[in-house]
């Protein structure tokens, strides 16, 4: 399962209850996507809740493409910033608060570690995989994604 699978709208049910509709708990949810992207409601909901929807929208949904948003590129700007996050330094904890902070989305920390702890997988089988393949330039940038990671 797929890290933005196991992100939540924060307030979920004050959300929904503003806007007076059921809407999944899942960020990346279809309903969820389609309510952000088209924006339908979006002015019931109060001011510092819209700020950070829009937000969102505006950082994730952003897309050109003829399917957006259900083109992949929100789900894979998000695990950009979050990997931007962990690069910043901040651990599976931290970026849950600055997520929230940021977006009004949450994961739990353990859904985090893992996403990074696969990450650091990944990058070791390439490291190894390019290390017998001779290539040392992905090598070495495979183990510095790596030590990046890691922390």
């Amino acid at each position: 399962m797929a890290i933005t699978d196991k992100i939540y709208l924060k307030n979920h049910r004050q959300i929904a209850s503003q806007l007076d509709r059921n809407i999944p708990k899942g960020a990346f949810s279809g309903a969820t996507l389609d309510l952000l992207f088209q924006g339908e409601g979006l002015e019931k909901l109060d001011e510092a809740t819209r700020d950070r929807v829009l937000e969102f929208a505006e950082d994730f949904l952003d897309c050109d493409c003829r399917d957006n948003p259900y083109c992949g590129h929100p789900e894979r700007k998000f695990i950009r910033y979050l990997l931007e996050l962990r690069a910043q330094g901040h651990g599976p904890e931290a970026i849950v608060d600055v997520m929230t902070d940021d977006y009004m989305v949450y994961a739990y920390p353990g859904d985090v570690l893992s996403f990074l702890d696969d990450g650091v997988r990944t990058l070791e089988a390439v490291e190894e995989l390019a290390r017998v393949d001779g290539d040392g330039e992905t090598t070495e940038q495979a183990r510095e994604l790596k030590r990046e990671l890691e922390g």
